[in-house]
């Protein structure tokens, strides 16, 4: 059986790194962009089952990432993590077919707990 794929795009790498680790220890395989060019290019390469991705990211910025990624492939589930009060962009998010959001500081066995529900959910 296939593990999951997850893309985790996130300018701090220290986020990077705690949720790499977390999902690793889950059993599934792990990709991390810091950036919109990478996030994007990871994407097309391995065809991640679900992209974790934060709204405020220097150059591309989250939305525009989403936008990207669906516009290649709309089976691709994200997840948005956005700062306190970007209400307005999660908005946004959605209506490009986000699946939910987080807020940070986020709890991760929330966030972890969300990420397997959904990827148990998905058919093989």
């Amino acid at each position: 059986m296939d593990s999951n794929k997850i893309l985790i795009v996130d300018d701090q790498y220290g986020i990077r790194v705690l949720l790499d680790e977390v999902f690793r220890k889950e059993g599934y395989q792990t990709f991390q962009a810091a950036n919109g060019k990478q996030a994007l290019e990871l994407v097309e390469k391995n065809e991640p089952d679900l992209v974790i991705l934060d709204m405020k990211i220097p150059g591309m910025d989250g939305l525009e990432i989403l936008r990207r990624i669906k516009a290649y492939n709309q089976e691709v589930q994200v997840i948005m993590i956005t700062a306190y009060g970007e209400l307005d962009l999660i908005q946004e998010a959605m209506q490009l077919g986000a699946l939910t959001h987080f807020t940070k500081p986020f709890d991760i066995d929330e966030l972890r707990q969300m990420v397997g529900d959904y990827l148990a959910s998905v058919p093989k």
